[in-house]
């Protein structure tokens, strides 16, 4: 999914089926098309807004690439959209989608008879886009033998069906997208450099939403309308929410965001999200011991000699290796230790330290005592100390522990 902002473009001109041809700006009418760019004022999308608008007057080749989910379907139709051809259809094709031998069929169409099971003649991507876009989305994953076929299609501007040894010519402008690095992929022969290179006339690099933070409150707006549109109601996030949205590093890019705006719209309907009502993966690190107001449990972990200190837990002194008498000093320590008592977490002994070993000890107390103060709640424990469910589920397997046994026995 990608956000998009609506800008009106006018105007009509004729179709250009050479490369490269600049054309007038299209006449005013009443029926213009609106043309959806992508969303934001950041200069990143600002930079790929003008470069879509000034390579739309051409029918040069475009080359889009990005991360998935940056929104390079939504810049293609953006530039057929701006283009002379807008009127004409707008044909896209997942070259990853589709199965290596079911392609070319899917591009070029097949005669009757051609293979089994090819009852009727049938139109391929390319007759269907005449005098339009045709947009191959994911090219990288495009197989050789294809490849091969695809760039005597751009050189010759003339194609044959499965099945037929009669040529037709096509009027189709090519807009190609993909995730991969192209010049890696040659690199490692997976992809032709000659074909590389007659896509990549004009390359539009689409930003990952990481680099465009400023760009999330219109990216929200704009999806939140549109689900809005299809009769939920909107949401609305705190400032909190919105500054720990902006330090989430998004790796789904735009249709991770469209995703998380959808499901919050369903659990948090017509109230405003705050961080806390966001998923765990959202909120920043330290949110459940910094931010959020001690619950019943959190005193009970208190109760029990476990203090919160700038979100590390510390209740009993863990045993030092070089300390002879370490142990029975940890029982004779008092349940919230003096200041110069913690100050001897951070002291080296003499004799030196496995350190590993050391904070090995301290986290499997600090997660037994979160255990004991949850009541054997996997889920509570891990909120205390500040992690994730299925991180402490994977450091109880780490250390042997288990949640019921410990809330059963009470140790």
């Amino acid at each position: 999914m990608s956000s998009t902002a609506a800008v009106e473009v006018k105007g009509t001109v004729p179709s250009a089926p050479f490369p490269s041809r600049p054309v007038a700006a299209r006449a005013e009418s009443p029926n213009a098309a609106l043309v959806h760019l992508p969303s934001g004022t950041s200069a990143p999308i600002r930079a790929v807004n003008h470069l879509i608008r000034q390579v739309s007057a051409f029918d040069s080749t475009v080359l889009i690439l990005g991360e998935s989910g940056t929104g390079k379907e939504v810049a293609a139709r953006a530039v057929h959209d701006c283009s002379p051809r807008h009127d004409r259809p707008f044909i896209p094709v997942n070259c990853g989608a589709i199965p290596s031998e079911l392609l070319e069929s899917e591009l070029f169409g097949h005669e009757k008879g051609a293979f089994t099971g090819a009852l009727s003649a049938r139109k391929g991507r390319f007759e269907l886009a005449e005098g339009g876009t045709l947009f191959l989305d994911e090219i990288g994953d495009m197989n050789p033998a294809m490849q091969v076929k695809l760039l005597r299609v751009l050189q010759e501007r003339t194609f044959e069906r499965v099945g037929s040894c009669h040529s037709q010519r096509c009027d189709v402008r090519i807009i190609a997208a993909t995730h991969r690095n192209l010049e890696e992929s040659i690199a490692k022969g997976t992809f032709r450099e000659d074909l590389y290179y007659r896509l990549n006339v004009v390359p539009i690099e689409m930003p990952p939403l990481r680099e465009r933070g400023a760009d999330l409150p219109i990216l929200i707006k704009t999806l939140s309308e549109r689900i809005t549109a299809s009769q939920r109601h909107i949401i609305r996030f705190s400032p909190a929410a919105l500054a720990a949205l902006q330090q989430y590093r998004w790796p789904g890019n735009v249709r991770e965001l469209g995703n998380l705006i959808e499901r919050l719209t369903i659990q948090c309907s017509g109230q405003e999200v705050g961080v806390d009502d966001l998923p765990a993966r959202y909120r920043p690190a330290d949110w459940s011991a910094s931010h959020l107001e001690p619950t019943a449990s959190e005193h009970s972990l208190a109760d029990t000699g476990v203090t919160l200190i700038s979100g590390i837990s510390f209740g009993e002194t863990p045993q030092l290796p070089a300390a002879a008498d370490a142990e029975a000093a940890t029982s004779e320590t008092s349940a919230s230790p003096a200041p110069e008592m913690a100050d001897l977490l951070f002291e080296l002994p003499a004799g030196g330290m496995d350190l590993r070993s050391h904070l090995e000890t301290l986290e499997r107390r600090l997660i037994t005592r979160a255990l004991e103060a949850a009541e054997g709640t996997v889920a509570q424990a891990a909120r205390l100390l500040g992690l994730r469910r299925t991180t402490l589920v994977e450091k109880l397997r780490k250390y042997g522990l288990a949640a019921t046994d410990l809330a059963a026995s009470g140790s």
